[in-house]
């Protein structure tokens, strides 16, 4: 299978890449919505990308593009540690300027103003483009902060190890298809959703949570993102334990298409290490089998 990822060779994308399809034949793209509409045209068969960080929060590129333009879905993620090296031709007190992507030196923001105060960010599309200039001679800054992976793939020395301000940072990787069979329920899932709120006035956010909590379904993420028409009016781009198979979260989604004027299916898909989700009484299928078999027979006694 083809993968596409935002590239160049290198990146943490890359790397998420080897580890969740290790014979897949990788295609690097110049940015996330390159790699996305390259599987939407049919020319890759899935892309893996970045959409969320534990310190920085969600990918906004990711969100919107999976949200707009013909249908994708997740049918995977992968967890990737994030560890930030400066690489470089040249000594740490040389350094003025650093090439990175946005999110890396956010990442490493502390540690740069300690030890770098007057260094000045500048932007690249990615961690490892960065990297990627500097081995050709290209580079319009000092050193770059990228990945290990991509200071062992371009030859590049390691001028300062591991100046990410938070040790823990991880980012997960969305592994995306066009749409088709699902995969199977694990009971551990995540399902991946985009929701309009029918009205912009107060109990419109509260309407639409009220759809997941009274069905025991418990959000892993919420984040809103502008629609884009005018001022004031958001989307939600949500994570939600379990898999659209289960019975609490078809009735979600019923619930949801009730109540909110669009609600866009983004997969659901096994959730990297974690847990068995935990059901809430009443909440299982054979619950809402139960409840729904007790109705039907209201009109047969």
């Amino acid at each position: 299978m083809r993968y596409a990822f935002l590239g160049p060779e290198g990146t943490f994308s890359e790397e998420a890449l080897v580890s969740f399809a290790p014979d897949g034949d990788p295609v690097p793209c110049i940015d996330v919505p390159t790699a996305l509409d390259a599987v939407r045209r049919g020319t890759v068969d899935a892309a893996v990308v970045p959409i969320e960080n534990s310190v920085e929060g969600g990918v906004n590129a990711t969100i919107d593009t999976l949200s707009n333009g013909s249908p994708l879905v997740i049918v995977g993620e992968v967890l990737v540690p994030i560890q930030f090296q400066l690489v470089g031709n040249v000594e740490l007190h040389e350094v003025r300027s650093v090439g990175t992507h946005p999110h890396a030196w956010a990442q490493c923001r502390t540690w740069i103003h300690e030890v770098m105060p007057d260094a000045v960010h500048r932007p690249v599309g990615s961690t490892a483009a960065g990297a990627a200039e500097i081995a050709r001679g290209e580079a319009d800054f000092d050193a770059a902060l990228c990945s290990r992976y991509s200071a062992k793939r371009y030859g590049l020395p390691i001028i300062a190890e591991d100046v990410a301000d938070n040790a823990h940072a991880v980012t997960r990787f969305a592994v995306v298809s066009r749409p088709g069979v699902l995969p199977e329920p694990t009971g551990a899932d995540k399902t991946t959703l985009l929701v309009h709120l029918a009205h912009n006035e107060s109990g419109g956010l509260l309407e639409m949570l009220e759809q997941f909590a009274v069905r025991g379904v418990n959000l892993s993420r919420i984040e809103s993102r502008p629609i884009g028409d005018s001022l004031g009016r958001y989307a939600f781009s949500i994570d939600a334990e379990g898999h659209v198979t289960e019975e609490r979260m078809k009735a979600v989604l019923i619930g949801l298409h009730r109540v909110c004027p669009l609600v866009r299916f983004i997969g659901s898909y096994p959730a990297v290490d974690a847990p068995q989700t935990r059901l809430a009484p009443g909440t299982s299928n054979a619950d809402f089998v139960a409840a729904r078999g007790w109705v039907e027979g209201l009109f047969t006694n």
